[in-house]
């Protein structure tokens, strides 16, 4: 069916249908069902098709986001899904868990001109799931085969865009991951009410059936050296990520019951993936009958607390020292987690943990948001004289991550890195200070979103295809010279 654009005048902003919050706190299935052909259709022929796109001037990929719209409201299908797929390696993923009411949803023009946005999310979504459906989408196939080999440290979405463009390219990719599923934090760290794990399974398999070599349970470090894989392989690309959990900084932190955010998202990940997890069956990460106090208000913090619902918990708090308004987490996943049963207790911050065998209550005060700091927000200031004690039986810090210390991990001293602990890179060329070693995604520019960790993943093979091929050509010239 053909349909006119520009038909924001007669159409609301519609989402896909959401399942009621009581149906969502029994599993851990994803909350919407995806567009009917017509209602993708419909919501896609929203667009204003703007002379100057902020939809995509706000996408850390740069979507073609009118076009594969218009496409997408023509009835285009298999065009839409190339060019939607022709930015980005996994658009049914980032259609699924990009925070788009901060990227090119809420920089959208309709946005802006109080219409409602154009819901690009989920038309990403429905374009790439009916793709699949059709069968359209399918392994890596090098058009030609290179003897060159690139060994990816990291199976997460930087390491995994980066294997996918490079084995387009003929390279011979070796995938190490030290986790015994590919996937990174899209497999682990993201509930699957976000993204159901058969999607990052799928793509896995793909990469795996394209001829990129996945070897999980390998550990840099442990199984080999960082001078290992650059003795193998003609280049090397650090993509690790970041998973160093931020410490609470009060008394009791370290008390039984106060847990790191990243422990457990995967100690549940790991049980919706069928495995048994000894943690999660002794109770010491799970949070059914209790308590609950997460401490942040980040996107890990929303995981945290939508996934103690799921799991039973008697009450869950989320404690955050600044207002709703400043809230770094998506306000999307903050009203479900309100819709679900979560209490938000803005401006507040923990003094203490109390308890003397377990965790019982967390000592919070009150804040005031002060004058703003050297990045433009209010600095939270404690208001004198208003601790009070919030009952717990569990908390979860949920406060960001850090670099390992990659160097050491890896036996490599001499790579460098930033006084944050990343590593240091050339942005030019995304290359460390070691020739062929290159880096991409959260372990170069921290912590941050799936789509950047793609943008970056995409750039860094870029990078090292220029550095082979330059490489390579620079020494057959040098073996032309000395055989004249």
């Amino acid at each position: 069916m053909t349909r006119k654009m520009l038909q924001f005048i007669r159409l609301d902003q519609q989402m896909p249908p959401k399942r009621t919050a009581d149906e969502r706190r029994e599993d851990f299935d994803e909350i919407y069902s995806g567009f009917s052909p017509d209602q993708a259709g419909d919501q896609a022929s929203r667009c204003e098709q703007c002379g100057i796109p902020f939809c995509q001037v706000h996408c850390p990929v740069q979507h073609n986001i009118p076009d594969w719209l218009m496409l997408t409201a023509n009835g285009r299908m298999d065009e839409a899904y190339a060019i939607a797929s022709g930015a980005n390696n996994f658009p049914e993923i980032t259609g699924r868990i990009c925070p788009q009411d901060r990227l090119c949803e809420g920089n959208c023009v309709l946005e802006q001109s109080k219409h409602g946005s154009v819901t690009i999310g989920s038309v990403e979504k429905y374009i790439t799931d009916y793709a699949f459906e059709q069968g359209w989408v399918k392994p890596p196939a090098p058009v030609q085969e290179r003897e060159q080999s690139v060994g990816i440290i990291g199976g997460g979405p930087a390491g995994l865009a980066a294997a996918d463009q490079l084995r387009n390219l003929g390279y011979q990719v070796h995938v190490y991951d030290r986790h015994d599923r590919m996937g990174g934090l899209l497999i682990y760290g993201i509930p699957g009410f976000k993204l159901e794990k058969h999607i990052v399974e799928r793509r896995a398999k793909l990469l795996a059936d394209g001829g990129v070599h996945l070897h999980t349970n390998f550990e840099i470090g442990r199984d080999a050296t960082l001078d290992d894989l650059r003795a193998k392989h003609d280049a090397v690309l650090i993509a690790t990520g970041v998973y160093k959990a931020r410490d609470l900084d009060c008394p009791g932190g370290d008390l039984p019951g106060v847990h790191k955010a990243l422990d457990y998202l995967i100690a549940s990940n790991r049980v919706s993936l069928g495995d048994s997890v000894p943690e999660y069956e002794d109770g010491t990460l799970n949070a059914a009958g209790k308590n609950v106090v997460v401490i942040g208000g980040g996107d890990t913090a929303m995981d945290c607390v939508r996934t103690a619902i799921r799991q039973g918990a008697k009450s869950v708090k989320c404690l955050y020292r600044r207002d709703r308004a400043n809230m770094p987490g998506s306000k999307r996943e903050t009203a479900h987690a309100e819709e679900e049963g979560v209490e938000f207790v803005w401006l507040a911050a923990p003094e203490a943990v109390l308890g003397k065998d377990k965790v019982t209550h967390v000592r919070a005060v009150r804040m005031h948001l002060g004058v703003a700091d050297a990045s433009g927000r209010q600095t939270p200031t404690v208001v004198p004289g208003s601790a009070y004690d919030i009952e717990a039986d569990m908390v979860i810090k949920a406060l960001g991550f850090d670099p390992e210390n990659v160097p050491a991990l890896f036996g490599a001293p001499e790579l460098a890195v930033s006084r944050w602990g990343t590593v240091k890179v050339d942005f030019r060329t995304q290359m460390t200070n070691l020739d062929g070693v290159f880096g991409a995604g959260d372990i170069v520019r921290g912590a941050s979103l799936v789509v950047w960790a793609i943008r970056d993943g995409r750039d860094a093979a870029a990078s090292i295809h220029n550095y082979i091929q330059s490489k390579a050509k620079a020494d057959a010239d040098q073996r032309v010279a000395a055989a004249q």
